[in-house]
């Protein structure tokens, strides 16, 4: 039943992802592993093949925005892999998303 798409995180994002658990935990215990697990969720929603945000910027980047944490997935969907290049703070200044 499931899809035989693949994940990729970039190593950007898995600091950005290392980054905001850190942060969450300082502000409250057990709170960047559910921010972790939240976004996980949000992952296995991409990894279903059926939801389809729109390009936001060419070539082929979409964002998938988190509802409980500022944060947005910008990533690329191909027909065997989705690949994750940030996990974006959206509080942050926008001009640094994807460099």
């Amino acid at each position: 039943m499931g899809s035989k798409l693949k994940l990729t995180i970039d190593p950007e994002a898995e600091i950005e992802i290392a980054d905001a658990m850190t942060h969450y935990e300082s502000e409250k215990t057990d709170l960047g592993e559910e921010f972790y697990n939240y976004l996980d969720g949000y992952f296995k929603v991409l990894l279903e093949g059926t939801v389809f945000f729109e390009v936001k910027r060419k070539p082929a980047f979409r964002e998938f925005p988190l509802r409980r944490f500022p944060y947005v997935i910008i990533y690329e969907h191909t027909e065997t892999e989705i690949y994750i290049f940030s996990v974006f703070n959206t509080s942050q200044d926008p001009s640094k998303k994807l460099k």
